[in-house]
């Protein structure tokens, strides 16, 4: 089995792609691509890689129908710099492997993620999660950002006051807001990239981490385009039903079925008359 590599891939091998006010995605390193995946799935007929049009076919197939063992065959590594806040959701994913810049070893940096003004909106009145869709008039968004800089200011001040002082990194560091960057290097499956774009991507999550899942769904697309490609068609571009929800579609289904047999039959008694 041939080392796999992705022209595309290669040429953004530690280009940083931005993501809000100061943070960035890079693509360290990659294991694997649509051909890792196909040549995976055919193992056990002992065959090789096909056509270009028969292995979009077969990635298409797999991804269709949840068999997930092949995609695990591709990995990617990504250096990542986001707001605390956002790394506090994104290792609720359990499924990477990853390490975080430590604030007990090093100095963090003055580094705080500010929103936009358009993204400053009230508290949604029928999600307890969200953020209403209008923001704030902009005067009012502008003050808000000032009371946002101010308190991240003075919360840094304070916290190279106490390095300064001599006090430990790992105490100094707890008064730091949930606004400050972090990094980590992030380590993932293309499979188990899949279900955190499935959610992440999903209009239920908080805007800041769907721009987060969005470029790596671009870089992904670098690495195994076709993969990408089924995952948009049969993931993120479709909707799930339930038992109910599929009986009573099934009974809409016959109620119409019925409703156009009788009205070809009316057709045909009428168009008998009149001939």
């Amino acid at each position: 089995m041939a080392h796999c590599v992705s022209k595309e891939a290669e040429d953004i091998l530690d280009k940083e792609f931005p993501v809000l006010d100061k943070g960035f995605i890079r693509l360290v390193d990659y294991l694997g691509s649509d051909e890792r995946i196909v040549q995976s799935a055919r193992v056990s007929y002992g065959e090789g890689t096909k056509s270009y049009r028969e292995d979009a076919g077969l990635i298409d197939y797999l991804l269709r129908n949840r068999h997930t063992s092949p995609f695990e065959q591709v990995v990617l590594t990504f250096h990542i710099k986001m707001p605390i806040f956002i790394a506090r959701q994104w290792v609720r994913h359990r499924t990477a492997r990853l390490n975080e810049i430590s604030g007990r070893y090093s100095v963090m940096k003055d580094d705080f993620y500010v929103p936009d003004a358009q993204d400053i909106s009230p508290q949604s009145s029928d999600n307890k999660q969200a953020r209403e869709t209008v923001p704030f008039e902009k005067q009012k968004a502008e003050q808000i950002r000032a009371a946002f800089i101010d308190g991240q200011k003075t919360a840094y001040n304070e916290y190279k006051s106490l390095i300064d002082s001599g006090l430990a990194r790992e105490i100094a560091r707890i008064n730091l807001p949930l606004s400050l960057y972090t990094e980590i290097y992030w380590q993932i499956d293309l499979h188990n990239l899949f279900h955190f774009l499935e959610l992440r991507l999903g209009a239920h999550a908080q805007k800041e981490i769907r721009l987060y899942a969005q470029a790596l769904l671009d870089i992904a697309k670098k690495v195994a385009p076709r993969a990408c490609a089924s995952f948009e068609k049969h993931i993120t571009g479709s909707v799930t039903f339930s038992k109910t929800e599929v009986l009573e579609i099934k009974k809409l289904i016959a109620a119409s079925n019925q409703k156009c047999s009788l009205e070809g039959r009316e057709k045909e008694i009428f168009e008998s008359k009149i001939t």
